[in-house]
């Protein structure tokens, strides 16, 4: 197995880079600060500049018994205080997700009291697990997000060695807060890199997208992740795109989240990517057909999860798994704060 990344490091552009060139079924170890010089002129890479939410928050029952909530999306496209949100037992991110006692049940209408002064009221609990469910914030928009600002705390995993930050899972160009767990594919890429790739004509665009949880540690759950996830692809990006293709430019999506807003919005309309907002629940795999994405920039992901089953779209699974293998060996770290691999063809 791959080890993890505990912390964020310090110069994000040294860490390593893993390069697949999938056609010449070859890879090359390289650094993150390297892209200027392996992307070529006319190129196009798109990043989620979504912003990472506080999105555990401490609750309890009536009765005192205390829980956490995990949000999952905003409702409704993010015009109410709506959430889906997943319930964890007695404990915090220190014990694996596997490990957590299961969550007190709780019932259609049932008020809880949330970590930041508010209140929560159930609206419904999903037939596929009583740990996912609907609740409303009571109050207006702007209380809800005072509660959740003020009382949450990122979502984190207990590999990490300690509590993290807000700070800690923005990218730099973070901009809507949309995303529960950080889109962590573009943390690495500091204005420095940003401006030098622009420096040797590759164009950056942007799309948003509402990562979702990675994990529940619930059996049942993980089977149905990732849940349907909002998007939002600018006209800009739509233009970005369409200019890539024209100069005969390679379009490189940074993180699943991106390859899944795009090729979503695509799918969406006859393979057309089309600016605007948008909801997907779009599963991609080997036998997918990528209408948008050539390359991927993503983190480093092992069999058995749906990111590496993203990944074999871009390449052979034989390939992934013998760049798996070299990955271990050569000390390569995964996770969040882990290293990167591009999928592109040179």
């Amino acid at each position: 197995m791959i080890a993890s990344a505990t912390w964020p490091r310090e110069k994000p552009e040294d860490e390593r880079l893993l390069w697949i060139d999938p056609g010449a079924r070859a890879f090359i170890d390289s650094r993150v600060g390297d892209l200027p010089s392996i992307l070529r002129r006319g190129d196009l890479l798109v990043v989620n500049d979504a912003a990472t939410l506080p999105a555990s928050l401490r609750a309890l029952r009536d009765d005192g018994v205390p829980f956490e909530i995990r949000l999952l999306a905003l409702a409704d496209g993010g015009a109410s205080t709506c959430w889906r949100a997943v319930l964890f037992g007695r404990g915090d991110w220190r014990q694996r997700t596997e490990e957590r006692p299961a969550p007190p049940l709780l019932f259609e209408g049932e008020r809880v009291r949330v970590a930041g002064g508010a209140i929560a009221r159930v609206l419904s609990v999903d037939a596929v697990s009583p740990r996912l469910l609907r609740l409303a914030f009571e109050g207006d928009a702007a209380s809800m997000w005072r509660a959740i600002y003020s009382g949450g705390r990122p979502v984190q995993y207990s590999y990490l060695e300690g509590p993290l930050a807000l700070w800690h899972v923005q990218s730099g160009f973070a901009a809507r807060p949309w995303a529960v767990e950080s889109p962590s594919a573009g943390r690495p890429l500091t204005f420095s890199v940003l401006e030098r790739l622009r420096g040797r004509g590759v164009a950056v665009a942007a799309v948003t997208h509402a990562a979702g949880l990675s994990s529940t540690g619930d059996a049942a759950l993980d089977a149905i992740l990732p849940l349907e996830e909002r998007y939002d692809v600018p006209a800009a990006t739509v233009r970005a795109v369409a200019d890539a293709r024209a100069r005969g430019g390679r379009v490189v999506a940074v993180g699943t989240t991106v390859v899944r807003a795009l090729e979503g919005c695509a799918a969406a309309h006859g393979g057309e990517l089309v600016a605007g907002e948008g909801q997907t629940d779009l599963r991609i795999g080997a036998h997918s057909e990528l209408h948008v994405a050539d390359g991927l920039l993503t983190g480093i992901h092992e069999r058995a999860t749906t990111h590496f089953d993203l990944m074999c779209a871009f390449a052979p699974v034989e390939e992934l798994d013998r760049a798996i293998v070299h990955a271990e060996r050569a000390g390569y770290l995964q996770h969040e704060f882990g290293d990167s691999v591009l999928v592109l063809p040179r």
